[in-house]
């Protein structure tokens, strides 16, 4: 039976630094405050004008050129983004372009930082199918560009970035094992961009409201994350007959190193099993797991035949998972 293997990972992380000292100097906020609740020290910031295909351009690079895999020879490009260059066409046509992958389809796909593991599920499952061979997926978002500044419980949480992997049909036992994928839209107020859209088209007056900021409802979306990728989590290694001590790595969206503490407490996995890099980046959203894949890899803390998880919760609801053997 066929697998969908990641044969290679790429990441890319603009060069400039804001630091909790920085956001000192902006909101009424300290670098204690901060820290205690979130584990974030720094993030990086987009440069004026870099978009969120620049950013997914230089992982891909990366990620293609660890494979050995030529642009042209992809079949399907995937980009995993909430924070698109423009409305359309697709950051994914775009990177497109710019790869020269003249013989890929492209898109994008929403799940915000569920974003890279939906992206993931469906190129597994165009794998899988036998409809392509070698396909691309790129997490990317430039969250900087859509904070309100002036909102200290926001702002300093989010980051930017992007991370890449190629993934080439295989047969063995090394491979994606499981994704799983979930929604539920009841809950989308917990966390959204409410203008830009249909609903609120751009004017000056949603401008001035806010609305092309993020909001966030904050103590209740990191209730029901603990409590949802507990379950998640949990099943996934259940439905795969494996023990938590069987994993070589927890790589997790990071989103709050509390949410990932908790999330490890539970599964009784001691923390130096779990891939943690929060405290650099802040939240990256659908950059997030493939950027701590990518370090994982060349840091060698994921090597051959080793069981890694991948878990993230975002906006949406959604929030999803994945089981690999390297």
């Amino acid at each position: 039976m066929l697998k969908a293997k990641i044969v290679a990972t790429g990441s890319y992380l603009p060069e400039k630094i804001l630091t909790n000292a920085d956001m000192e100097k902006l909101v009424d906020t300290s670098d204690e405050w901060i820290t205690e609740r979130t584990g974030i020290k720094e993030r990086r910031i987009s440069a004026d004008g870099q978009t969120t295909s620049d950013m997914a351009y230089e992982a891909a690079k990366n990620a293609l050129k660890e494979s050995g895999i030529k642009a042209g020879e992809l079949d399907l490009i995937i980009v995993a983004t909430v924070t698109p260059d423009m409305p359309f066409p697709s950051t994914a046509c775009l990177l497109q372009n710019r790869l020269e992958a003249k013989k890929a389809a492209a898109f994008d796909i929403n799940a915000a930082c569920s974003g890279f593991l939906f992206a993931l599920s469906t190129a597994e499952s165009f794998i899988k199918s036998g409809a392509c061979k070698r396909v691309l997926v790129a997490g990317a978002d430039a969250l900087s560009k859509f904070v309100d500044w002036e909102d200290r419980t926001t702002c300093v949480l989010f980051g930017d970035g992007a991370g890449a992997v190629v993934l080439e049909a295989a047969t063995g036992d090394s491979g994606i094992l499981s994704t799983d994928i979930y929604s539920d839209g009841s809950l989308w107020e917990m966390l959204k961009v409410p203008g830009g859209g249909s609903k609120h088209p751009p004017t000056k007056e949603t401008v001035k409201k806010g609305l092309h900021s993020i909001k966030m409802r904050g103590n209740e979306t990191y209730k029901i994350a603990v409590r949802t990728l507990e379950s998640l989590v949990t099943d996934t290694l259940k439905k795969n007959k494996l023990k938590p001590s069987q994993l070589a790595a927890l790589i997790p969206h990071q989103a709050n190193l509390r949410i990932i503490q908790a999330t490890a407490n539970r599964l009784g996995l001691p923390l130096d099993k779990v891939v943690v890099n929060i405290e650099k980046y802040g939240n990256t959203s659908a950059a997030s797991i493939p950027i701590a894949l990518d370090e994982a890899v060349r840091t060698g803390r994921v090597r051959k035949d080793d069981y890694i998880l991948l878990e993230a919760f975002g906006g949406g609801l959604t929030w999803a998972s994945s089981l690999i053997k390297w």
